[in-house]
């Protein structure tokens, strides 16, 4: 098949959706089928050149819409060329401008959400969803109700999508996300993590790895940790234990959170090491003894498939979609997404005995081999992208 993405951006540091596009299409090109993207990238920005697929920029844009009047003529000419258009993400003008371009057309556009129409982001920025309301009606509801297809990583996020505007139709088709399984040799991986943050050597490191944003429960985590180290089970000494917190900057939230560690005087046990990537990150997944993501609302969360692939355990929130399938598995522990929750299940994973850790590991690992491997992912994808009703 002849494949074409269209997303906002293919800047790494938005985290999980470029991953996602990158790791799926690779398998698709090793299966033989062809595949671009289109971006609302300006052709100048140095992360299009460096992205492993070939990448169409229409930018630059106009404000945080992304709008260019490039994009509706260059797809009108070239959708021909195109079997299938996947549309990742929304309230962008990558999926209106789909809809514009292909609404009478014979060229079908699927849409991947990506979690974007998550009750939560109503509740939490009333303001931004009166804005969304004004937008839908014309717009986005449009695009889903056209679409081919409508794609939901897990029955929890197709629910929860449901809830978001009365107006609401669309196709609704389910497929999980994966990733490919990681690369290198674990050992050199971890020591290159080592290098790069040498005060970590010896230490027992919980791992946050994702954007420092709000709805990551950032702070929670934070909070969360000073307690347990204040608190000092029999099984933890303190001095050993580190947070690692690893990922872009987003808001400019990172000054705060530091301050708040200054606060709760655990400054020194919690190591900053920004975006991390490549064999770095597979040091950080591969040395750290629990991963930890309190999110207050999580569509699926690509870190912890990655986690699950390096055979590294999860603590996550319930408000992150793909709990009930951790859970499951046993590959991890869930509670809520509040301190009180974010602490219980930090004392929860260092009262255990050594054995019972390492048989979370390997359910950690049996749970992404049986779920979330890319190549499965993969074929689901094309099988519906090429059933005519789906």
């Amino acid at each position: 098949m002849r494949i074409l993405h269209s997303i906002r951006s293919v800047n790494p540091e938005g985290g999980g959706v470029i991953e996602a596009v990158k790791q799926i299409s690779r398998i698709h090109q090793e299966n033989g089928h062809d595949v671009e993207v289109l971006s609302l990238d300006s052709p100048d920005d140095g992360w299009v050149g460096e992205f492993p697929l070939k990448v169409n920029a229409v930018g630059p844009v106009f404000g945080k819409f992304g709008f260019t009047r490039r994009l509706v003529p260059w797809l009108r000419a070239q959708a021909g060329r195109y079997d299938a258009i996947v549309v990742d993400g929304i309230w962008q003008y990558n999926s209106y401008g789909v809809w514009r371009a292909l609404r009478r057309t014979q060229t079908p556009y699927y849409v991947f959400p990506h979690g974007m129409l998550d009750p939560w982001f109503r509740r939490t920025y009333p303001l931004k969803h009166l804005k969304k309301w004004l937008y839908w009606p014309w717009a986005d509801y449009r695009v889903l109700r056209d679409a081919r297809a409508t794609f939901f990583t897990c029955e929890e996020e197709r629910r929860l999508a449901r809830e978001s505007f009365w107006l609401y139709r669309c196709r609704e088709s389910v497929i999980t996300l994966g990733i490919a399984a990681p690369p290198g040799d674990a050992e050199a991986q971890k020591a290159l993590f080592l290098e790069q943050f040498p005060e970590l050597r010896g230490k027992r490191m919980v791992l946050f790895l994702g954007r420092i944003h709000e709805k990551k429960g950032c702070d929670v985590l934070i909070k969360a940790f000073a307690r347990l180290i204040r608190d000092s089970p029999p099984a933890i000494d303190p001095g050993t234990v580190r947070l690692v917190m690893a990922g872009p900057d987003q808001t400019g939230w990172v000054p705060e959170l530091q301050s708040l560690t200054k606060t709760l005087g655990i400054a020194g046990q919690v190591v900053w090491t920004g975006m991390l990537a490549g064999d770095i990150k597979l040091g950080a997944l591969r040395g750290a003894e629990i991963f930890a993501l309190p999110s207050h609302q999580e569509n699926f969360g690509i870190a912890i498939a990655e986690s699950l692939a390096c055979s590294l355990p999860v603590l996550i929130s319930n408000k992150v979609n793909i709990w009930r399938e951790i859970e499951a598995d046993q590959a991890g522990m869930v509670d809520s997404d509040d301190e009180a929750g974010a602490l219980r299940l930090l004392k929860r994973w260092f009262s255990l005995e050594r054995g019972e850790q390492q048989n979370y590991r390997t359910r950690a690992f049996k749970c992404y081999a049986g779920r979330f491997e890319i190549r499965k992912t993969a074929g689901a994808l094309i099988n519906l992208l090429q059933t005519p009703q789906a």
